[in-house]
């Protein structure tokens, strides 16, 4: 045997290792690349009106399938794709193929109007059907990766001060925009006219959706003792200016799910059982042995949300007063004589007679403003976008199979949250419950508004739902 032979057989194995070392280094170069640009999109889809133009949908869309692409090379490098988180978008990805499916013509001849050949399909408009399609896909995909890359507890926490951050110059950008802008021009952005919406939001209503994610999570997260004792206080101050915004963007749906908010967090805290390991909650926040009685925490409660309902007067003074003074006209069941307008309860009642006339597939998501002004009496100067409750107008977009999908997919979650509320890691249990606290605020307001229809509070809604559900046990991927 020549010495080169024997030189080749001893070099083969080290040359393989190197090559196997080179191409695990590369995959976790591009794993950190992956979670750094899933941060970086967050905050940048904030920035444009919150991502509601076309063209800055457009850019997020791709810039998450470009991200997904990456995941696809990295997965090969690794020999590995999916966590079990990623049963949650199962539910998704079909509603996502039903959402296609409204879209297709039905079987049987074409219907005309005016001479002109009409698409008959289950939707009522299948261009904007197929958009809401293709956004949806982008969520799902972004879930997925928050999913597979959340894969430690210093990259959970990142997330969650993303998420946070946001928040904080989201609600600074508000109070600057409100004390220094003089001038009807926009401000920084040229949308941004003065006495109208907040922050860098159009719409005040959805601005208060970011604040109620924000809020929740930051609460959660102190009053779950997920943070230091000792920097406790500091996370409360950084909390003052996301509720002073939340107040001062007078959003009356916000208001009422802050203090909804407050009262789910403050049942789980006087609910919950004395944890064997550390102090306990009232040990963090100073009240010892006395904490533990009953009475005690109940009359805190009461204290701590007529302390917060002063606040709100204090802070918001005579306009907030006068935006409250108007749900009565919002809510109530009278007949306006301007037909232009109409009240959120006239919009819910023409919904529901929608719902009736559609209750299977509905008239396809994102058709609901193309298929309302059949069943609302007014006077079509204004058509309603939106049916202002999420609920009624996921009834009526996806009828009972969109229903049954949307509740496929809280099962599930509910699932996943339960499981890292047993976790034996303090801190997942806390982000957890400052993820289900902003969700809850979410659900409240979805009770009269659409926040949810715009890019950036569905995608921090998407952190949430990833930080309530994952399970840093079971994965194992780079730190």
């Amino acid at each position: 045997m020549s010495s080169t032979t024997v030189q080749e057989r001893l070099s083969g194995r080290p040359a393989f290792a190197a090559s196997l070392s080179l191409r695990a280094r590369a995959a976790s170069l591009l794993n950190r690349t992956i979670f750094c640009a899933l941060l970086t999109l967050i905050v940048l889809t904030a920035i444009p009106y919150g991502t509601v133009e076309p063209w800055w949908k457009a850019v997020f869309e791709c810039a998450v399938f470009v991200l997904g692409a990456l995941w696809a090379i990295e997965g090969l490098s690794r020999g590995a794709w999916f966590v079990k988180e990623h049963r949650l978008l199962v539910p998704l990805l079909v509603v996502a193929g039903f959402t296609f499916f409204q879209t297709l013509p039905l079987p049987g001849e074409a219907s005309r109007e005016a001479g002109i050949d009409v698409w008959n399909a289950i939707s009522a408009d299948p261009s904007e059907t197929r958009l809401v399609a293709f956004n949806l896909l982008a969520l799902t995909l972004a879930a997925g990766l928050l999913l597979r890359y959340t894969s430690s507890r210093r990259r959970l926490r990142a997330l969650i001060f993303t998420v946070i951050g946001v928040g904080v110059l989201s609600a600074l950008f508000g109070i600057l925009r409100q004390t220094t802008q003089r001038s009807a021009a926009g401000f920084v952005l040229p949308y941004l006219m003065r006495d109208s919406g907040y922050g860098q939001f159009i719409n005040r209503n959805h601005f208060a959706f970011l604040m109620e994610m924000s809020l929740g999570l930051l609460l959660g997260l102190v009053a779950g003792r997920g943070v230091p004792h000792d920097r406790a206080r500091i996370y409360l101050v950084v909390a003052m200016p996301i509720w002073a915004a939340l107040i001062l963007s007078y959003s009356r749906g916000g208001i009422f799910a802050m203090l909804s908010q407050m009262l789910f967090l403050a049942l789980l805290w006087a609910t919950s059982q004395t944890e064997r390991e550390g102090a306990t909650v009232d040990d963090v926040v100073g009240l010892g042995s006395w904490g533990r009685s009953l009475a005690f925490r109940v009359t805190l409660i009461a204290c701590l949300f007529l302390a917060i309902l002063i606040g709100m007067v204090w802070v918001g003074g005579d306009p907030l007063v006068a935006r409250l003074e108007t749900v009565k006209d919002e809510v109530g069941s009278s007949v306006t004589k301007d037909r232009s307008r109409v009240g959120r309860a006239e919009l819910w009642q023409a919904t529901w007679r929608m719902i009736e006339a559609h209750p299977v597939a509905g008239v396809g998501f994102g058709g609901y403003w193309t298929a309302i002004p059949a069943y609302h009496n007014a006077s079509g100067s204004l058509v309603p976008q939106q049916a202002h409750n999420d609920y009624l107008e996921l009834l009526a977009s996806g009828g009972i199979v969109g229903a049954g999908l949307a509740l496929w997919f809280l099962i599930l979650v509910r699932k996943g949250a339960r499981a890292s509320l047993r976790s034996t890691d303090r801190f997942r249990r806390a982000a957890c419950k400052g993820a289900l606290v902003g969700l809850f605020g979410v659900a409240v307001h979805s009770l009269v508004d659409f926040g949810l229809h715009f890019t950036v509070n569905a995608l921090v809604l998407t952190c949430l739902v990833a930080i309530a559900t994952i399970d840093l046990r079971d994965v194992e991927l780079s730190p």
